[in-house]
C-alpha cells in the first residue's frame, strides 16, 4: 500500500481558517491514540489517493515515527469549488472489525457500446463488513461480456467468504440496457470520423 501511504504533521490550531498553502487539515484518532491529534496532510498526495480509491480509501498513516493502517472516515469539501478542506482518518488494528462503504469500479462499457448497450448504474458503492486486512480497496466488475436485461448483484462480487455484505441480498448495482439514441449517434460519428481517417489516409498514400 506504498502508494497509500499519508504523512501526518503535526499542526497547532490556530484561530480562523487554515490557510497554509499545498496543505489540507484533519484530524486522526482511534487504535493506540488516546485523543484525536490535529495534523496535516500534503494536498497532492491526499487528492490523489481520493481520486483513485474513494473517500474511504485504506491508507498507511505516517506519525511521530510510526506507521499504522487506518482509513479516510471523513472529507469535507467546498460546497462550490470541490475542494478539499478537511479530513478525519481513523486508525485500526488489522483484526478490526469496521463497516465501509466500497466503490465499485466497471469496465467494459466500450465493449458494451459496440453493440448499442451500456450500463445502467444503480448503485455505485456497496456496504461491507470486514476486519481491515480483508477490507477491499475496490470491487472491480467486468460488464463486456453481458448482454441486454443482465443485472449486476451480489453473485457478481467475487469476495471472500469473511467479508459480509451489509446490502440486501437483492440490491442491484447495475442493469445493461438499450444505448439511449443519442449516445448511439455519438458512438457512429466516431465510428464514421475514423472510417474517413482511414479513407483519407489511403488517398493521400495513392496520391
Amino acid at each position: 500500500m506504498q502508494e497509500n501511504t499519508l504523512n501526518a504533521i503535526e499542526r497547532v490550531k490556530q484561530p480562523g481558517k487554515f490557510k497554509e498553502k499545498g496543505f489540507v487539515p484533519g484530524v486522526i484518532y482511534g487504535d493506540g491514540i488516546a485523543t484525536a491529534n490535529s495534523v496535516k496532510f500534503a494536498a497532492p498526495v491526499l487528492n490523489a489517493i481520493l481520486a483513485r480509491h474513494g473517500a474511504n480509501a485504506r491508507v498507511m498513516v505516517k506519525y511521530n515515527d510510526t506507521v499504522k493502517l487506518g482509513f479516510i472516515k471523513e472529507v469535507q469539501k467546498d460546497a462550490i469549488s470541490r475542494v478539499v478542506k478537511h479530513v478525519d482518518i481513523q486508525i485500526v488494528a488489522k483484526d478490526q472489525q469496521i463497516s465501509l462503504q466500497v466503490p465499485i469500479i466497471f469496465k467494459g462499457q466500450e465493449e458494451l457500446a459496440s453493440r448499442q448497450l451500456q450500463l445502467q448504474v444503480y448503485k455505485p458503492e456497496v456496504s461491507v463488513l470486514a476486519t481491515m486486512d480483508l477490507m477491499p480497496g475496490a470491487i472491480h466488475i467486468d460488464a463486456s461480456d453481458m448482454t441486454l436485461g443482465d443485472a449486476i448483484t451480489l453473485s457478481n462480487f467475487n469476495l471472500d467468504k469473511q467479508i459480509k455484505v451489509n446490502d440486501k441480498e437483492d440490491t442491484v448495482y447495475g442493469v445493461i440496457t438499450h444505448q439511449s439514441e443519442k449516445e448511439t449517434e455519438v458512438t457512429e460519428d466516431v465510428k464514421d470520423e475514423g472510417t474517413a481517417d482511414e479513407t483519407a489516409a489511403t488517398e493521400t498514400k495513392t496520391e
